[in-house]
């Protein structure tokens, strides 16, 4: 499990987002620290859509990674590279819930760091 939700980072980072979206179920719900509630994993992949054309690079760095039978808890950091070369992190803990191989849920509290 651990290794398919770091596997769904890899797509966003490549902003892949057919194939992030292949690797969830039909009903998959995001939850972010935002404020907005739970979004369907379509309409999470809209908003992040417009990112590929604001961002130069985002990688994501792993820095924890705890695994249950059917779910993943990980603290990872998100660092950005504008095409200006500015750079920010975003520090974040995301959860991971599994239906077979395939996501069902993802739940993240992030915290941005500003420029790196």
């Amino acid at each position: 499990m651990g290794e398919l939700a770091v596997q769904c980072l890899r797509h966003l980072e490549a902003c892949d987002f057919e194939s992030m979206r292949a690797m969830c179920t039909e009903s998959a719900t995001v939850w972010h620290n935002d404020g907005k509630g739970n979004q369907t994993i379509d309409e999470k992949i809209a908003q992040l859509k417009p990112l590929a054309d604001t961002v130069g690079s985002l990688r994501f760095d792993i820095t924890r990674q705890f695994q249950g039978e059917h779910e993943v808890l990980q603290q990872q950091v998100l660092r950005l590279t504008m095409p200006d070369g500015s750079r920010s992190e975003v520090h974040a803990a995301m959860y991971f819930r599994f239906d077979g191989d395939l996501i069902d849920r993802m739940e993240e509290y992030a915290y941005e760091m500003g420029p790196a």
